[in-house]
């Protein structure tokens, strides 16, 4: 999705392979030894077919790429300790898996797209990258709609969730996010490229206008969904505290008000993150600055190093997962606390 934004920055710098030379100035190269002009030889740089000008290293392209060492790393500890874990298995910790799957994928895409555009540079590594950011993104914000929805339901059918219809139901709409996910990823290879036509492509290289276009604007359906369903868990959570009997009423009162605030900010972090970057690709084209293309895309990829720290490394489950992973043992001040829908 970001393939090719460094070459655009760097044609604007000046080239070194074409800079001017003279009689006093200029070298020549036999057999791959460049003669000075002093009568002096230097062998470092090659010559004939072989040379070939280095460009310039975008500070942007490194951070992205750190970025996605970062959350490669994250989410690889994540899996670990559901794996690790044989007892979380159930479908919270199923949906849990999943964004973590998209977003270690999402993650070894940046690094991809980096090695893509410095090393590799041919159209394959090109479309390979662009096509795995765009599947690995995608299922990583359907993901999260996947656990919003296993939040509702877990308050709305409290009484009938812990049962197996609750488990085939996941696998079921795993199966639908992944099938279309891999599908837009396809979709570059399968010839929905600007790469025979740069005049239609958007601001991320070879993604063609229209298709950046029809991905914001379903990520804005996504997301008005998202916030649709935090609404109903929070107007079903406040209805169940005032449920409660009288001498438990302030604590049910902190408990829902601590619920509710996180519940916010997870939904205005997620806000944060991608809606710079989608509103950008509507408006935008690839005749805008580069820059402002790089200022929206890396908050969006922090979105994938925000989401194991919400919704995996809060849960005290896999807290204690991580734990038993890591040291063999438990500290003595650890308890798993009750969990509510606002812990995944």
């Amino acid at each position: 999705m970001i393939h090719s934004l460094a070459a655009a920055m760097s044609s604007h710098l000046p080239n070194a392979s074409s800079s001017s030379s003279s009689p006093s100035s200029s070298s020549s190269s036999l057999g791959g030894t460049w003669i000075l002009p002093d009568g002096r030889n230097s062998s470092l740089v090659r010559s004939g077919a072989d040379l070939r000008p280095l460009a310039p290293v975008s500070p942007w392209d490194v951070a992205l790429c750190v970025t996605g060492t970062l959350i490669s790393c994250e989410n690889a500890l994540v899996l670990a300790a559901l794996f690790y874990a044989p007892s979380l298995r159930a479908p919270t910790f199923i949906l849990i898996g999943s964004l973590a799957v998209a977003d270690l994928l999402a993650g070894l895409g940046l690094v991809l797209n980096f090695i893509s555009i410095y090393a590799l540079d041919t159209e394959l590594a090109t479309l390979a990258s662009v096509g795995l950011l765009i599947a690995a993104f995608s299922a990583s914000v359907l993901n999260i709609l996947a656990i919003t929805v296993d939040r509702y339901l877990s308050l709305y059918n409290a009484l009938t969730y812990n049962t197996e219809r609750t488990l085939t139901f996941t696998y079921a709409m795993l199966a639908l996010i992944w099938l279309v996910c891999v599908a837009l990823g396809l979709l570059p290879a399968l010839g929905w490229n600007c790469l025979a036509d740069e005049a239609r492509c958007s601001v991320c290289r070879p993604v063609t206008k229209n298709n950046a276009v029809a991905l914001a604007v379903t990520f804005l359906l996504v997301f008005a969904l998202i916030m649709q369903l935090y609404l109903q868990i929070c107007k079903i959570a406040f209805r169940h505290a005032q449920q409660i009997a009288v001498q438990q009423h302030h604590f049910a009162a902190i408990s829902t008000t601590k619920g509710v605030s996180t519940l916010s900010a997870i939904l205005c972090t997620f806000a944060a993150c991608w809606m710079p970057f989608a509103m950008y690709s509507i408006v935008a084209d690839s005749s805008y600055p580069t820059i402002y293309t790089y200022a929206t895309v890396l908050p969006a990829t922090c979105n994938s190093v925000i989401n194991p720290i919400i919704y995996a490394f809060r849960n005290p489950d896999i807290q204690k997962s991580l734990w038993l992973a890591c040291c063999g043992c438990i500290p003595t001040n650890f308890s798993l606390r009750p969990r509510t829908s606002s812990d995944v």
